[in-house]
């Protein structure tokens, strides 16, 4: 709104109307702070704050926005809707582990929101009306039901959770059913009697007893490819066959487009009205449908067909640009070894972030000399060659007991993990200073380290921590650091 923004420091709310009352919709924090609440009258807000600012609401608008974050929510996961006026439910089943587990995913939505600007309540549940009431009524900022214990997370929420009419909840609060509990402890037919058959069947949705549709959110630029069957399949072997075959279709309008698939999302449409989704993803564009085949059916021994699988979708939901590259020349030399097909069976085997790759950093300490990227990062430098380095590095350096002439002959023997060594040959030492830039007591601090070979032919990195002399280079003890192949 550039300049014509309302003032950051003054509390602010929007109005709108409800049932032919003025009403406040939503409030800042600052409002909230003061005790303005959606819901409230604006006559009662404006009591409370004489400077509350008040702007009109635009629920068109805002619905337009929610459907839009919807969209882009759904590099998340495939089953992504709009939740109005508030709210966006995902269904995470089968995208999950992509994102290192349930606990990692919910804080990375939540942080990824609060990039843009939004800051998110988050409640993962077994059920979509669940979560839409735990999200709103469950008082936390961040809440994870273990499966199977859904009743015993909703049964203490206020009746107004389930979703119902605003004059049904008023009714049921004048009649004495305050809370979830009240109505699920009641029989069925007298409520559906009084009050219809909303509140059953929204009771129902929230406890797992009836299915509810969830209607994804798609641009129409996604490309996708459909199957309809005259008669449900449930086969594993059946929903590999048209997996395949789907790939090929999709394949085929991918190199039309030029582009190349980075996530996949495949649904599968039950006859009980239920979705069940399997996602994968790529480090780089793809479209080679041997590849994208494979990832796809390792996935599906977790689809569950139910009664029957009535509908297939296949979808890239993310595409990018690929370039067709000629291989083959005579001139063109030896091809670079291609790693990106295992890199992303294991990624979708065992998450996003289980896969790095090992990169040389500014350093000449050894455990700091390798960072870790991305596994198709690209190495710009490669580690230097001027002297050996061990194959396996420890984590931390081990103590061992040395037999050595000082200051600079390399051990004739050493005793590591209970076990003697007698050396048969030895170099060294490779001078390692300290970074004194880092910390204080690296500023006269030196290792020496020597390549040894032991009677057996084993080779081994070993170091001394300081030069041999003087105390203040080092407490003189002896480490063992890596080990050759």
């Amino acid at each position: 709104m550039g300049q014509a923004a309302p003032a950051r420091d003054l509390p602010l709310a929007l109005k709108g109307t409800d049932r032919g009352k003025r009403i406040i919709t939503a409030a800042d924090d600052l409002a909230h702070h003061i005790g303005v609440r959606p819901g409230q009258a604006v006559v009662k807000a404006q009591a409370l704050y004489s400077d509350l600012l008040l702007m009109d609401a635009e629920p068109d608008e805002d619905r337009e926005a929610l459907e839009r974050l919807a969209i882009w929510a759904l590099r998340l996961s495939p089953v992504v809707a709009a939740d109005p006026p508030d709210g966006l439910v995902i269904d995470t089943t089968g995208a999950d582990h992509l994102h290192g587990g349930e606990d990692k995913m919910v804080d990375a939505i939540v942080a990824r929101l609060a990039e843009t600007g939004i800051t998110a309540i988050a409640a993962l549940a077994d059920t979509h009306g669940a979560a839409h009431a735990l999200a709103r009524f469950g008082g936390k900022a961040r809440l994870i039901v273990p499966a199977g214990q859904t009743a015993d997370a909703i049964l203490p929420l206020p009746a107004a959770a389930l979703r119902l009419p605003p004059p049904l909840i008023d009714t049921l609060k004048s009649l004495g059913f305050d809370r979830i509990s009240d109505l699920a402890s009641k029989p069925r037919a007298p409520l559906t009697l009084r009050f219809g058959p909303e509140l059953g069947r929204r009771l129902d949705q929230a406890l797992g007893r009836l299915v509810e549709p969830i209607k994804s959110a798609r641009e129409v630029q996604y490309i996708e490819m459909r199957q309809i069957f005259a008669e449900p399949i449930g086969a594993p072997e059946t929903i590999e066959r048209y997996t395949r075959k789907l790939t090929v279709d999709l394949c085929d309008a991918l190199e039309v487009a030029g582009l190349g698939a980075r996530i996949l999302d495949l649904l599968f449409y039950r006859v009980d009205n239920r979705i069940e989704s399997v996602r994968v993803g790529t480090a780089k564009p793809v479209r080679d449908v041997k590849q994208l085949s494979r990832l796809l059916c390792d996935k599906i021994e977790t689809v569950d067909p139910g009664f029957g699988i009535e509908v297939m979708t296949l979808t890239a939901t993310a595409a990018e640009p690929l370039l067709v590259k000629q291989v083959g020349a005579a001139f063109a030399g030896a091809p670079k070894p291609e790693v990106g097909g295992l890199v992303d069976i294991l990624t979708n085997r065992l998450g996003q972030r289980a896969i790095d790759r090992p990169m040389p950093a500014a350093s000449d300490l050894p455990e700091r000399s390798v960072a870790w990227a991305e596994p198709n990062s690209e190495i710009k430098q490669g580690f230097p060659k001027e002297w050996k380095r061990p194959t396996r590095l420890l984590t931390r350096p081990e103590p061992i007991e040395v037999l050595a002439l000082l200051p600079d002959h390399p051990p004739r023997a050493f005793t590591w993990r209970g076990l003697r060594h007698r050396v048969a040959s030895g170099d060294g030492p490779e001078r390692i200073f300290g970074e004194w830039w880092k910390s204080d007591p690296e500023l006269e601090s030196v290792r020496d380290y020597y390549y040894v070979v032991d009677d057996t032919g084993k080779r081994y990195w070993v170091f001394r921590d300081g030069d041999g002399e003087f105390d203040d280079t080092g407490k003189q003890g002896w480490y063992m650091h890596g080990i050759f192949a």
